[in-house]
């Protein structure tokens, strides 16, 4: 048996510490699904599980975008209305239309990346703080939406997306599994990819760990940085995207919850939250363990207040762990 430990603890201490914090992630996700398949058998079943997927793949998706950014030791708080304002504009501008669909999402898909790539040109050409240029962003799209359509009283605001968008998204694929889980595995393999075996990723990395060091090695700072912030407006876009789909409509601050959210399940996954370590399978772990924690602690009848608080101190206590493992290593 003391070998065991031995052999055990030998193995846990050859993890990094971004791969500790993700192994513990998916952990906490098993036991949270026991726990709740203790309270009610059916928690557990693959239909609910896959609810459950589906439901924590748009935290994912917009968990993508911040991963990224946060690894260059950035932040992205312009994520809620940069959501909303293209799920609006992918129901105002296609009608509800599938002819209209096949350029839209695009369109769609396209003025999010410009919009984060903005949020780029402002932090690098003008100095402005992540913190300062990406919700003065925020506040403008807010502005945007509010103001073109009226305080969303507008004629078309209530169209719905696409039925060929909606089924996309909502619709049942390989072994009755959303098709945005689909959409998600394929997010999660080519950001994986991308991180993980790319010259970008490498990039990424050198710049989250000292910026100063991976200029001088030659990395295109300005450039690393104006890409991860446009990377961060695609994946809000793609989520607002996902999002109507499976709601049919846009709403006014559907995009809210997102940011806490986007930010939690990278730092729950083990990404540093001052960048340069971490990965986006622990951000997936962090997305799955938040939406699965809420189901749970709201099939025990704990109140929205009681969740928000268990969320809260989930955060910090994951903070306070890893801060602690940085500082003894």
């Amino acid at each position: 048996m003391s070998t065991q430990r031995r052999t055990l603890r030998f193995s846990w201490q050859r993890l990094s510490r971004s791969q500790r914090g993700t192994l513990l992630a998916y952990v906490a996700v098993i036991v949270l699904f026991i726990v709740g398949g203790i309270y009610r058998p059916g928690f557990v079943r693959l239909d609910n599980i896959g609810q459950l997927l589906l439901l924590a793949s748009f935290v994912g998706l917009v968990a993508a975008g911040q991963t990224f950014v946060i690894l260059i030791g950035g932040i992205d708080l312009s994520v809620p209305w940069v959501l909303n304002a293209m799920a609006v504009l992918l129901t105002t501008t296609s009608l509800g239309q599938d002819s209209r669909a096949w350029w839209v999402v695009p369109l769609v898909l396209v003025l999010g990346a410009v919009i984060g790539a903005v949020n780029g040109l402002g932090i690098v050409f003008f100095d402005i703080p992540p913190v300062v240029m990406t919700l003065g962003m925020n506040g403008i799209m807010q502005g945007l939406v509010l103001g073109l359509t009226g305080g969303f009283t507008c004629a078309t605001c209530n169209s719905v997306a696409p039925p060929a968008v909606q089924t996309a998204i909502a619709g049942q694929a390989v072994l009755g599994l959303p098709n945005g889980l689909l959409v998600w595995i394929i997010v999660a393999l080519l950001v994986g990819l991308v991180l993980s075996a790319t010259t970008l990723g490498r990039r990424i990395y050198a710049l989250g760990n000292n910026a100063v060091a991976a200029y001088l090695a030659g990395v295109n700072v300005r450039a690393v940085t104006f890409i991860v912030y446009a990377l961060g407006g695609l994946f809000a876009a793609l989520a607002g995207i996902a999002l109507t789909a499976f709601g049919q409509q846009a709403t006014l601050g559907m995009g809210d919850p997102f940011l806490f959210d986007s930010i939690a399940a990278v730092v729950i996954g083990g990404t540093s939250i001052l960048g340069g370590r971490g990965n986006y399978w622990g951000s997936i772990a962090g997305a799955i363990f938040l939406v699965v924690l809420r189901a749970v602690l709201q099939q025990y009848s704990i109140s929205e207040a009681g969740r928000s608080i268990v969320t809260g101190v989930v955060i910090l206590v994951a903070l306070l762990l890893y801060g602690r493992e940085a500082r003894e290593v």
